[in-house]
């Protein structure tokens, strides 16, 4: 093979390989709202979620929280870095009102429960319609993929939620 062969071939495959690379990365306009949107949407629920400690919470609500927190973090991290990539924004202001944040924050023990408990399940409900809009018109499979976790868990833990609030 001539030097000029070897090197047009090469040439080949980097631009079989970048265009192999840019098809698995492909995204639209659903994609890039749903990470714009969930990325806040799952702040504020961390923000609650830290909420219960030292507040008389029962220990379910207490383990409920940090399963919260354990399972948003990463994803707030993964949304970012895919907005990164897309080159797109990554602040986009969502979350429940100041109003509604202090008052739970003044709450301690079946009070703040029930409180945040009925606020949690309206913010999971929330992140399970952005996530279920993505699977409905999103592009990215990982994106899609991780909606479909979202809505998994989140429809989880509401019914979860729910069976809580009777005994706070």
């Amino acid at each position: 093979m001539t030097r000029k062969n070897l090197v047009r071939s090469a040439l080949a495959v980097l631009t079989s390989s970048v265009v192999l690379a840019a098809c698995g990365t492909a995204h639209n306009t659903a994609d890039v709202t749903f990470a714009q949107g969930m990325v806040p949407h799952h702040r504020q629920a961390v923000a609650m979620a830290e909420l219960v400690e030292g507040r008389g919470a029962g220990p379910a609500v207490v383990d409920l929280a940090e399963r919260i927190k354990r399972a948003q973090a990463p994803e707030i991290t993964t949304l970012t870095e895919r907005l990164n990539a897309w080159g797109e924004p990554t602040e986009h202001p969502a979350g429940h009102g100041g109003s509604e944040m202090a008052d739970l924050g003044t709450a301690t023990g079946p009070d703040f429960d029930r409180r945040w408990l009925s606020m949690m399940i309206t913010h999971h409900e929330g992140a399970v319609r952005m996530a279920e809009t993505e699977l409905a018109d999103g592009a990215d499979p990982d994106t899609r993929e991780l909606a479909g976790r979202i809505v998994a868990a989140q429809k989880a833990e509401i019914d979860e939620m729910r069976a809580l609030l009777p005994r706070s």
